[in-house]
């Protein structure tokens, strides 16, 4: 899974701090793609890149703002290129094509059965007015409501001011209230 370059120690050291956080780092990753394979895809990516630059941690640090970090820019640069890449393909005229020919809820249920249990955990009204954020109201709401993290903690994963937080924070929030009451 690893390379070879580093010691077993470090690797069994990384093994051992990033294992707890693979279902945060997961459903992060989801709420943030709104797709199951590319959450699947950035987790990877991100543990792949966390390893990879292991060596950079600060041992005694926080390892799970660290790790999300990686995953929140990781994220970014992929939505960046997404971006980019989304004018080739109408996504309105693949769904309308797709409903023609699959049951939604059937589909949903079978391939993807965790965030069909995420959902369930969660109204559906409420997923789907964060999924209906900007991405960066999305990514603070995720890391403060769902994730749990400081606003200190969420100002290092995303490189920008605590006030910044702060205001994406309230503003996220005030959006979702607002269509959650209507």
């Amino acid at each position: 899974m690893f390379g070879l370059k580093k010691s077993n120690q470090s690797r069994a050291q990384f093994e051992a701090l990033v294992a707890p956080w693979f279902d945060a780092l997961y459903a992060s990753a989801l709420r943030l793609t709104r797709n199951e394979r590319n959450a699947e895809d950035l987790v990877q990516d991100t543990v792949m890149r966390a390893w990879r630059f292991f060596d950079k941690f600060e041992q005694g640090t926080n390892f799970r703002a660290w790790i999300f970090k990686i995953l929140t820019n990781t994220f970014i640069n992929n939505y960046r290129r997404n971006t980019r890449e989304r004018a080739l393909q109408d996504e309105s005229e693949r769904q309308s094509v797709e409903a023609r020919f699959f049951s939604a809820d059937v589909t949903e249920q079978t391939q993807n059965p965790e965030e069909y249990l995420l959902d369930r955990v969660m109204s559906e009204d409420v997923l789907k007015a964060i999924d209906g954020l900007s991405i960066d109201f999305r990514m603070v709401v995720i890391l403060a409501d769902l994730q749990e993290f400081s606003y200190k903690e969420i100002a290092e994963i995303l490189d920008v001011p605590v006030g910044t937080v702060m205001s994406r924070l309230f503003r996220g929030r005030k959006q979702l209230q607002k269509v959650l009451l209507a």
